[in-house]
């Protein structure tokens, strides 16, 4: 039965998908009602993904029961039941908060819901290149309808810069996928590592089919000067859907993470694929990222360029192949994903609180909700990296990890600055929001009190405390899925088996 764990956090959700479109006609609450246990199995589904898969082996799952590398293979490693987890939980956290109304102002609202959850796990969980490009399109495909949900000009702008963007970033996907197996012969990423390795000719098609893949990659999760759509996308969003949309850039940064450690770092022929121009990118976003947080007008703007500012700094993390750097990374993604996703839910509660004002940052009613300011206090702090908070221990222990490397002066330079003008935002625009008021101002009406919508914000905010509280099994956690991401032989023994691959030529 373990051998279907790996299975389960796709399945789960497309056959709810499928349910609910099913019983569409039996109104919102059996659409509410699918959608909550589905995400709860989804959820508990996870985690026991993730007890099997820090038993240390790599768990792998032949669809169709054809062998690597000629079926499709879902290859499970600790980095990817620990993203299938952290998915998970981000998407009980957003449905909860959905189901509140959020879900009552489109069409399909949750059938879309479990599909993207479908391409998100799906993305985490396969051992395919092209598998990897068909969970990109579901996600994807079901993010265009979620982001234009609830209809409005902000969001049909956003959403057509968005559609453009990553349709062409689909078209160079398949361009590269088509490269790689024209040169290699294969689209599994254990077989691409292996051939890599043992590459005699067509470097330079190699090259280019690897570094077509790292654009596309790099655009899903928005670095410079790929990156200027996610801002106006994220913050026109319905809160929910911005709290999903959170692990998306993710998708992109582990799809980095993976290919680097397992195939091109290892290849003579890839080695070299991303020095001496990620990080001055990576650093160039995370720079730029700060200085949008600085200059935000919303609260909702502000999570959208925090969303970026973590993308930056991680994606500092791929051009130094190391699995110390990696585990520093993946602590600090865990806790960036949650706090971003948290600040998208309390710039709706916020607005809602504070009539024509909104979640903007100028004066306007008094807010009699203190439980608000204190999950803003937490978010914001955990954010902002201050100490002892989730937050600073990444930020430190990645800047760590990389104070012996070449740029680490650069490194460090620029993410101290940037994390000085973000806690220079979040300190003034929070002030503003909860302590200027406007002596006239009239507070609309307090809205309903609804369990789903606080549960959603406690369950998003409660990870700036627990992740700083259970810092070391945590972080023990990340070391031990850097270490097995580290080691690609042992990655490529298991997915390929110790079977002779015979492989047919043509002349």
């Amino acid at each position: 039965m373990n051998e279907h764990a790996t299975i389960l956090p796709i399945l789960i959700p497309f056959a709810a998908a499928l349910l609910q479109l099913a019983m569409k006609g039996y109104g919102i609450a059996a659409q509410r009602t699918i959608g909550l246990v589905a995400v709860l199995f989804g959820a508990a589904a996870a985690v026991w993904l993730l007890q099997l898969a820090d038993a240390g082996n790599v768990l792998v799952y032949a669809l169709g029961d054809w062998p690597a590398p000629f079926g499709i293979v879902l290859a499970v490693d600790r980095l990817a039941a620990g993203m299938a987890l952290i998915t998970a939980l981000l998407a009980a956290g957003a449905l909860l908060y959905a189901s509140s109304g959020f879900d009552e102002r489109g069409r399909h609202f949750h059938p879309l819901f479990q599909l993207q959850i479908v391409g998100l796990q799906g993305a985490f969980l396969t051992g395919d290149l092209f598998n990897l490009f068909v969970f990109f399109e579901v996600m994807l495909l079901a993010s265009y309808t979620l982001l234009a949900h609830g209809g409005g000009l902000a969001r049909t702008r956003a959403g057509l810069a968005y559609v453009a963007l990553n349709l062409a970033g689909s078209a160079l996907f398949l361009i590269a996928l088509g490269m790689l197996y024209g040169t290699l012969g294969t689209l599994n990423l254990a077989d691409v590592a292996l051939r890599l390795q043992t590459l005699d000719g067509n470097f330079a098609l190699a090259r280019l089919a690897c570094v077509l893949m790292i654009a596309v990659f790099a655009l899903k999760a928005a670095l410079l000067p790929l990156s200027f759509w996610l801002p106006h996308a994220y913050a026109a969003a319905g809160a929910p859907v911005a709290a999903l949309f959170v692990i998306m850039t993710k998708v992109g940064i582990v799809a980095i993470l993976r290919v680097q450690a397992i195939a091109y770092a290892p290849a003579a022929a890839t080695a070299d694929l991303l020095d001496g121009w990620l990080v001055a990118l990576a650093l160039a976003t995370a720079g730029l990222a700060a200085l949008g947080a600085l200059a935000a007008s919303r609260l909702r703007d502000l999570a959208a360029w925090l969303v970026l500012g973590s993308a930056g700094t991680l994606l500092v993390a791929p051009a130094f192949p190391q699995a110390t750097v990696t585990a520093a990374a993946l602590y600090y993604l865990l806790q960036s994903t949650f706090a971003a996703a948290a600040l998208f839910l309390l710039a709706d509660a916020i607005a809602e609180r504070r009539g024509a004002a909104a979640d903007t940052f100028q004066s306007g009613p008094r807010m009699h909700a203190p439980w608000l300011a204190l999950a803003f206090l937490l978010t914001a702090a955990s954010a902002a990296g201050l100490p002892p908070f989730a937050g600073f221990l990444g930020k430190l222990m990645l800047l760590s990890a990389l104070r012996d490397s070449a740029a680490a002066t650069a490194i460090w330079l620029v993410l101290l600055l940037a994390g000085l003008l973000v806690i220079l935002a979040l300190a003034k625009k929070g002030g503003q929001l909860f302590w200027v008021h406007t002596a006239d101002a009239v507070a609309p009406a307090a809205p309903v009190a609804d369990w789903r919508r606080s549960l959603a914000i406690a369950l998003l905010v409660s990870p700036a405390l627990l992740l700083a509280l259970f810092a070391r099994p945590v972080a023990d956690y990340a070391a031990r899925a850097a270490a097995q991401l580290h080691e690609p032989q042992a990655y490529i023994s298991v997915v390929l088996g110790t079977t002779e691959i015979v492989r047919e030529t043509r002349p």
